[in-house]
């Protein structure tokens, strides 16, 4: 599977752990496919009180854009607690599989079989 939707949340939500939690925080991730259609992201963490909030990050700033991306990027997202940590998910629509791409394209000038 290769979406770069789905790369760009995993990878916030990496970020997250290592800003603040700290490098070498033991993390499990869980990519799954959901029974609607949709491919689920988890990551585990083992603190349960850094609870991940959105910030709104002024045009300067480096940082605190994470949460936003994933929050526009994916069809929901939360937090859940566990007995031993926290887990943040988000779910996505699932990327098409190559042969379906060329049934969603729009047809026209530039669809199949038209010279470029």
């Amino acid at each position: 599977m290769d979406s770069p939707d789905l790369l760009l949340c995993v990878s916030e939500l990496l970020t997250n752990v290592i800003v603040h939690l700290g490098e070498g925080t033991p993390v499990t991730l869980r990519v799954s496919g959901t029974c609607t259609g949709r491919v689920r992201v988890e990551l585990s963490d083992p603190e349960p009180c850094a609870w991940p909030t959105p910030r709104t990050a002024g045009p300067g700033d480096e940082s605190g854009r994470g949460l936003s991306l994933v929050d526009a990027l994916a069809l929901r997202w939360g937090v859940e607690q566990g007995p031993y940590g926290k887990t943040v998910w988000c779910e996505l629509r699932a990327p098409a599989r190559r042969g379906q791409e060329a049934a969603v394209r729009p047809s026209g000038p530039w669809g199949r079989g038209a010279d470029r």
